[in-house]
Parts: C-alpha cells; structure tokens; sequence
C-alpha cells in the first residue's frame, strides 16, 4: 500500500470511529475474600456516569488514580484520571487533537494515541501532571500498543490487513509479528508477549518468546472478543459478555473468574486489575 493509500486508509478509521464511538461507563469493584476464601466483587462504583464514550482505563503504579479518555459532544477524546481517595474525576489534557489508550510508562509519563489534525494516528508521550505533550513516535496508522520493556514497543497497525509489529526504541527498527491481531496483546514478562489472532469464529493466542524469536501456540477460545490481560498470579483473562474468563493452563480449560450479571453490566470491552490485586475496573458497554 502506497503513502496516499495509507493515509486515506487512516482518514477512513478515524471518521469510522468517531461516528461509532461507543456509549460506555467504567466501573470500580473492590476484590475480597469469603469465607471460602473465595475471590468476590463487592461495592460496585460507576466511576464515569457520563452519557457517551468513557474507555481505556490504566491504574497508575500506586493504584491511587485510574486514567482513561473520555468522549465530548463532537466526538473528540481527552484523557482525563480518576481519584479513588478523593472519588473525583480530574481532567489531564485539553487539545484539539484526540487521544487515546493511555498507558503510563513511569510515574509522571502517559503514553496515547493521539489522532493528529492531519489524522495521522501516532504515540505520543504526555506528562501526566501537566498534560503537556513532551515528544512522539513516528510510526502512523497505530490503533493499540503495549511495552514489553524499555525499549521494545508492539503495536497495532491499521495496514489493510491490520497487522502486529514490534519497535525497538534503541535500534530503531521496526518489524512485523503477526496479521490479524486482536487488540488485546499483553506482556508476559520483559521478554514475553501473549497476543490472539482471529479468524471468523474463534481466536488462537500465541505466546511470542523475543530471546528465542519464536512464537508458540497457548490457548484458543471459540469466540471473537478481543478483550485480554495477563495476570500475574490468574495468567490469561478474557472478557465474554459480562463474565471474566481464566484460563487454567495446566488443565488446558477455561473457567468463570467473575460473573459481573448481578451487577447489571451487560458487555464488558475492557479490564483491568491494580497492582495489589484489590480492585477491578471494567468497561461496560451499554
């Protein structure tokens, strides 16, 4: 594909998706234990309560703030962050570019999407005090992205057909992985990657060793939702519907984590738990 190609391509997804950007809330429950010392949901929290497009939470390293962005009337996005102390949302950015997936990357650095006016759609790099925007990647057409370490970047491209690549921060180099990705990739370790690709009716997940250069086969799951994380104690979790699935690998099966029904959420897109494995955050699409 050509440059022009790509860049029509690109125009093409942004306007897709700000005509669809979904209507969705992010919610906060506590973890504990019962008598059992079973793990249950308990205080459930709409965090958001915002009628349109509220998405892409990340805990901050001390589990004190949840960013995520949120959608305005005319469809653009600004990241915003969640107090959970003081239950007070605080916006982080004001621009008339939009962002999206915020992921901090230490302490005081947002890394996001940010659509551009030309509708390029690169990584930039924001401080996460100020909101200022410091520096960006210049790979365009990235739609998700996740560190593996310092400096091994992976990400989603928009090519036709959409594509998982990795880019290493030092070399400069920029390789292709794998074609029809979920958007769900996360890292195992500093060295390992867990990334699913689909076809029409199911997903196959592969786990992608950098060290060795290979990739092996890990689980599949007979359905197209794109939604995983790694756990570090749970391993694979996926959503469906309004459930959590773990998958056990010893066993090779797949079982309920949580079943989030009783608390009326309907579709959950994404999720993610904070470092001390007290709270979750699901999204839930309405």
């Amino acid at each position: 594909m050509n440059k022009l190609s790509n860049i029509i391509c690109s125009f093409f997804l942004v306007l897709v998706a700000k005509a669809q950007l979904p209507n969705t809330d992010i919610w906060l429950f506590k973890i504990e234990t019962d008598k059992l010392k079973q793990f249950i949901l308990k205080d459930p929290l709409n965090i958001t309560n915002h009628e349109g497009y509220d998405n892409q939470p990340c805990f901050s390293p001390d589990g004190k703030k949840i960013y995520y962005v949120s959608g305005k009337d005319d469809g653009q996005t600004e990241v915003f962050y969640y107090d959970i102390k003081k239950k007070k949302n605080v916006p982080v950015t004001i621009t008339k570019t939009s962002e999206y997936s915020p992921t901090l990357i230490d302490d005081k650095t947002l890394a996001s999407v940010v659509v551009e006016s030309d509708s390029a759609q690169r990584i930039h790099f924001i401080d996460a005090l100020s909101g200022r925007d410091t520096l960006k990647l210049e790979m365009d057409s990235i739609g998700y992205f996740t560190f593996l370490n310092s400096d091994t970047l992976v990400y989603y491209k928009l090519t036709q057909t959409h594509s998982l690549r990795y880019y290493s921060m030092r070399t400069k180099e920029d390789k292709w992985l794998a074609n029809s990705p979920v958007r769900g990739f996360k890292a195992i370790n500093r060295h390992k990657l867990i990334y699913g690709l689909k076809d029409s009716v199911h997903v196959t997940f592969y786990v992608y060793d950098f060290l060795l250069h290979k990739a092996y086969q890990y689980a599949e799951y007979p359905s197209v939702n794109e939604d995983i994380i790694w756990h570090p104690t749970w391993g694979l979790i996926k959503s469906e519907e309004n459930k959590l699935m773990r998958f056990d690998e010893v066993n090779q099966t797949w079982s309920v984590l949580f079943d989030l029904s009783s608390f009326q959420i309907k579709k959950i897109t994404r999720f993610i738990f904070d470092p001390e494995n007290k709270c979750l955050v699901v999204v839930n699409n309405l």
